[in-house]
């Protein structure tokens, strides 16, 4: 019986995996491949990089140690093709395999790829997601709206987590109103755990070093988890030690806190080396215990159970034509400063800086400072993806492109949220301290020293007027527009063209 080829691509790390259960040992061979053509289709941070090719080497190691025949092709091996449907060719023509077996890929450029190889192709669900893409496609039908807080309640029914029979604990599904504070400086803040590399991934790292060299993004310090081990020290120090802080703080942003309470867990989640249900047990273990508060364990778990299962679904139920939507006709260019590029705004100086010291920034400063600035800016849907795509360690297409498409940036008209999270600086300053040390004033509306962020966001509501105006979110913000002086509304708007155009032309902001 010839032998069949099982792929493992680099974020399917998980034992349990569905074409690995599919799988015989004694039959079949476990294929992976570190490939340029992964590393290099966006310019991935180089930590991200090697936390893949490290994760991918111990992951491998495992499968042996468990029984498997692993083919596995490393990124300088002489003979690799650099792509995954170049070493499943190559393997199938080593072993004399006819057939694969796969899980579905998280991206619609593998899944497209996959479907070209010249091999009997199976394709199995991705069931380590705890709503399935038929489930989720049944709870969306016939809905006019997709809200993730309906779908959030229906995965607590399901997963029984945090729920007193068909009730919620404490008779609330969200306590978000509780999670709202800004942060205080404190010495005794306890931080994620990180990890000194082995000498394996050192050798990964001087195989990055070597081959992305002029990728944005500093490869060293290397902390992120790397084995299931790691991992589960990883949320057991979250859960002990951080997560009684997690609720208040989770919005907050401070200068020279990039880690505040939060738990960084996305990345080896994302990579399988954790499974969704496990992190929110062991959350809700801690608060069962009366060891941390209710909107603690309850606003961590609607971040998994509830918005990450939501933008799988909705990633899935849109197909690839997602990532082309455009439904405010934003077109402006990508500019350096999310490259590093020096700037007066202070907020993000801080999220652009810790995203390219550590890959990592927190949903907030995604959402509300480099995404509120894309969509306020009008700059491309398809250029803000890549970058987001490109410079965090835990970002994957199902995941990044909802949040960018349909979060950040509203281009999806809708469909993901009722209205577009657009702010002011006021709401940078009630939740950091950035405005204190910033080039710009907060307080000024307009003129030189105004906040960007109060002129473009002004500027923003006048330019899609038509689409907003009778969103009954917005109404209100735009008769406060109305009630300005029609002098002060004209001056704003010739400030923040002319900002703009500082913008376009390059140069410092």
């Amino acid at each position: 019986m010839k032998p069949r080829l099982i792929l493992v691509l680099g974020d399917q790390l998980s034992e349990g995996l569905s074409a690995l259960r599919a799988g015989d040992p004694a039959r079949d061979v476990v294929v992976m491949a570190e490939v340029m053509a992964e590393g290099t289709h966006v310019p991935h941070h180089p930590q991200k990089i090697a936390m893949f090719l490290a994760a991918m080497r111990k992951f491998a190691e495992a499968l042996a140690r468990a029984g498997w025949r692993v083919l596995y092709s490393r990124l300088d091996d002489a003979q690799n093709s650099q792509s995954i449907p170049g070493e499943l060719i190559r393997r199938a023509a080593e072993t004399g395999a006819g057939a694969v077996i796969a899980t579905q890929p998280g991206d619609w450029r593998l899944v497209r790829a996959l479907e070209g190889v010249p091999l009997d192709l199976s394709v199995l669900p991705d069931d380590r997601f705890l709503c399935s893409q038929e489930a989720f496609a049944a709870w969306a039908e016939g809905r006019r709206e997709l809200r993730m807080e309906y779908f959030y309640r229906e995965m607590r029914r399901k997963t029984g987590l945090m729920m007193e029979g068909d009730q919620p604990a404490g008779g609330r599904w969200n306590f978000d109103a509780e999670n709202r504070k800004p942060a205080g400086r404190d010495l005794l803040r306890p931080s994620p755990l990180r990890f000194e590399p082995d000498g394996e991934v050192e050798a990964v790292l001087a195989l990055v070093e070597a081959r992305f060299p002029a990728h944005f993004g500093r490869l060293k310090p290397f902390g992120w988890a790397v084995t299931r081990d790691q991992a589960l020290r990883q949320l057991e120090h979250f859960a002990a030690h951080v997560l009684p802080r997690f609720g208040a703080e989770q919005d907050a942003m401070l200068e020279g806190e990039p880690w505040l309470s939060h738990s960084t867990l996305s990345a080896a989640l994302n990579l399988g080396l954790l499974a969704p249900m496990e992190i929110c047990l062991r959350v809700e273990a801690e608060w069962k215990a009366g060891r941390v508060p209710i909107e603690a364990a309850e606003g961590f778990i609607r971040q998994v159970i509830g918005w990450r299962e939501y933008v799988r679904g909705i990633w899935a139920l849109a197909g690839p034509g997602y990532m082309d939507l455009n439904a405010l006709g934003a077109a402006r260019k990508l500019p350096p400063v999310y490259w590093g590029a020096p700037t007066r705004m202070a907020c993000m100086a801080a999220a652009v800086g810790q995203t390219r010291d550590l890959a990592y920034a927190h949903h907030i400063q995604r959402l509300m400072v480099t995404g509120n600035f894309a969509l306020l800016a009008g700059l491309d849907p398809a250029e803000v993806q890549a970058w987001y795509l490109a410079v965090y360690v835990d970002a994957l297409e199902w995941v990044e492109a909802p949040n960018v498409v349909g979060m950040a940036l509203h281009a999806d008209g809708g469909r993901l949220a009722s209205k577009p999270y657009a702010a002011s600086g006021a709401y940078i300053d009630r939740m950091s301290d950035h405005c204190r040390g910033c080039g710009y004033d907060v307080k000024v509306k307009r003129g030189a020293g105004a906040c960007p962020f109060n002129l473009l966001y002004w500027d923003f509501l006048n330019r899609h007027r038509e689409r907003f105006a009778r969103n009954p979110r917005m109404g209100q913000m735009y008769r406060v527009w109305d009630r300005m002086d029609e002098g002060h509304r004209a001056a704003v708007l010739a400030d923040a063209a002319a900002w703009l155009s500082r913008l376009d032309r390059g140069e410092a902001v």
